[in-house]
């Protein structure tokens, strides 16, 4: 019986993350990495886009403490899909209230560019 009681539960349990999941995909949010916070304050950057490159290029953040990241309405094309490899972030960033979140544990330069390499910039994590 107990046994019996367990896997209830268990299957409850993964249809509501499944529909949490779902209901969030849904309202077009994009979290690509979540991890528990220090504490921290959210570093939220907005970029945008001029010259057929981001805008700002160069973006400095704070190591430890949580980064959202979204594009603003003057991004389009391959810009929109931004990735920055050293964190095993690449998403395709479809209006502004699309966001990615992470939080960089360790200070150094990293690239982060569109999913073509034609718009690039640099993440300094101090």
């Amino acid at each position: 019986m107990k046994s019996s009681m367990k896997y209830l539960i268990g299957i409850i349990l993964l249809i509501l993350l499944s529909s949490i999941f779902l209901f969030q995909m849904s309202n077009g949010k994009k979290i690509v990495a979540t991890l528990p916070s220090n504490g921290g304050d959210i570093q939220k950057i907005v970029i945008g886009m001029k010259n057929y490159n981001y805008d700002p290029n160069t973006i400095t953040v704070k190591a430890g403490q949580p980064v959202v990241i979204s594009l603003d309405n003057s991004v389009y094309g391959c810009l929109r899909s931004f990735t920055i490899p050293a964190f095993g972030i690449r998403e395709y960033l479809r209006t502004p209230e699309d966001t990615i979140q992470f939080i960089p544990t360790n200070p150094g330069k990293y690239t982060f560019a569109c999913s073509m390499g034609m718009g690039t910039g640099t993440l300094i994590v101090e």
